[in-house]
């Protein structure tokens, strides 16, 4: 028997189903919902400026075209917000999170509340 993932909306064996905060979803999604990117986390940050400084790497190196298009564009309009971001680069939430977590540790983008809004700004702003 076919099941309906609540999240991604694919159809999945009633076996490969898992229950997580009253949904049922497939695997994917599940792992998704389990491993939630954290841009705010002082270890990661240290590690990346480590490798990154070991690995001689500074700037946009080392990073993946994603995270390079991100960056360039966030430091092209000097702010963004999360939105502007997910709707001109056409990015799925979860795919923003996990980019801005990596740029976040290696001190490229960070957030910065102006008024009620929070951008997305070059670390150096």
């Amino acid at each position: 028997m076919a099941v309906t993932c609540a999240r991604c909306q694919s159809e999945v064996s009633a076996e490969d189903i898992y229950f997580h905060q009253d949904q049922q979803v497939c695997e994917d999604c599940y792992m998704e919902m389990l491993q939630r990117p954290k841009t705010c986390d002082v270890a990661a940050v240290q590690m990346a400026k480590k490798h990154r400084q070991a690995s001689g790497q500074s700037g946009t190196e080392g990073l993946l075209d994603i995270q390079k298009k991100i960056y360039n564009y966030i430091k092209k309009n000097e702010k963004a917000t999360r939105q502007q971001v997910l709707d001109d680069l056409n990015l799925s939430e979860l795919e923003l999170d996990k980019q801005i977590a990596v740029l976040r540790h290696c001190e490229l983008v960070k957030g910065r509340k102006e008024g009620n809004r929070i951008y997305l700004v070059p670390f150096d702003y």
